[in-house]
């Protein structure tokens, strides 16, 4: 279940308690976000909108640990991150976060399973492992013949394949989708979705997600909107109505 209304006693996956943030610009601060609250429980599919500069990907981000709040603290699983030493959290988001952005970030000289394998190289796992889990990876996302293509081989959907393919691959808690169908057409952006439901059912990954795109957004449990540096629930969406979903 997702609530803004946290309170003390829960037990659920992510834990954000007051979390602000605030930027300078030209000497003047800018609060982005404001005591937000928020509690997602494992298998949850949230989904974030709002306007451009409110926030949406200031909160992946410091949910992510790439970024520190100004003030609020946030747990993941137990762990609080938010004082995390920048080394135990590197190895903190290496197990725990998979990422996805707009832009798939693969490289272009290495293959679709090199691309994948690159999260694996700062684990112990042996070389035999690393290609276990990139194949299983590569399998979910369907791609298991594109293995050895080069990203400019592949379509832009199936590019963002291989970047979920590269996400998933370390089996971490939970998924942060930053506008992961923005740069696709509505075919693509639409298989990308259904990938996405898919590691959430049948997976039961858990996914927070940031979107302009209201149809995208429906795909999601929950809907959240960041207005004014705070979280407003949405309601379910349609299709989390239809699932029978708990907001």
């Amino acid at each position: 279940m997702v609530s803004v209304n946290a309170d003390g006693n829960s037990k659920a996956l992510i834990q954000v308690r007051g979390l602000n943030k605030t930027y300078r610009r030209g000497g003047e601060p800018i609060q982005v976000l404001q005591g937000l609250n928020l509690d997602v429980d494992q298998g949850d599919f949230v989904a974030f909108m709002g306007p451009s500069g409110s926030g949406k990907t200031t909160l992946l981000n410091l949910l992510g640990g790439l970024d520190v709040p100004t003030a609020g603290s946030v747990s993941v699983g137990g762990d609080e991150i938010t004082h995390m030493s920048s080394g135990r959290l590197t190895e903190w988001r290496a197990r725990h976060v998979g990422f996805v952005f707009q832009i798939y970030n693969l490289v272009p000289v290495l293959t679709a399973s090199q691309n994948v394998e690159l999260p694996l190289l700062l684990t112990r796992l042996s070389r035999s492992e690393r290609k276990q889990h990139v194949e299983s990876a590569l399998a979910i996302v369907g791609l298991q013949g594109r293995a050895e293509h080069f990203p400019r081989q592949l379509s832009g959907g199936q590019e963002q394949r291989v970047a979920i393919a590269r996400a998933i691959v370390s089996d971490p808690t939970f998924l942060l989708c930053d506008e992961p169908t923005g740069d696709l057409d509505r075919k693509s952006a639409d298989e990308i979705m259904a990938l996405v439901e898919e590691l959430v059912s049948k997976h039961n990954k858990t996914v927070l997600m940031v979107t302009h795109d209201p149809l995208v957004a429906a795909r999601a449990h929950t809907v959240l909107h960041l207005e004014k540096g705070a979280l407003v629930e949405a309601g379910k969406s349609p299709h989390s109505a239809a699932a029978g979903g708990a907001a």
